[in-house]
């Protein structure tokens, strides 16, 4: 997708050539949002799907640093695009510009 290359099986993300490290639950999260482009998750869903847990233990503050390291890491260069949207009061998406 554009400079974005992500492979789910060996958990690979470059933007470019830069491989972008990302944690267990960065990882999820971007998997979670990219295989399913345009849809939107609310905090809650992101929280069952990638948590796996009982999600009342999670706050919506937990997604919201997990998303906000997220874009910061794919964010290589200043004119890098935003992959990830908010959708206010709701959650988030994948989108490609």
């Amino acid at each position: 997708m554009g400079d974005l290359y992500f492979c789910q099986e060996q958990r690979l993300v470059y933007i470019g050539e830069q491989e972008i490290k990302l944690t267990a639950k960065e990882f999820d999260i971007l998997a979670l949002l990219i295989t399913h482009p345009k849809r939107v998750f609310t905090y809650e869903l992101i929280m069952e799907l990638v948590w796996n847990e009982d999600y009342c233990y999670y706050s919506r503050k937990a997604v919201n640093n997990h998303v906000s390291n997220l874009r910061k890491k794919l964010k290589v260069t200043q004119n890098s695009p935003d992959y990830i949207k908010s959708v206010v009061g709701i959650g988030y998406k994948f989108e490609v510009p």
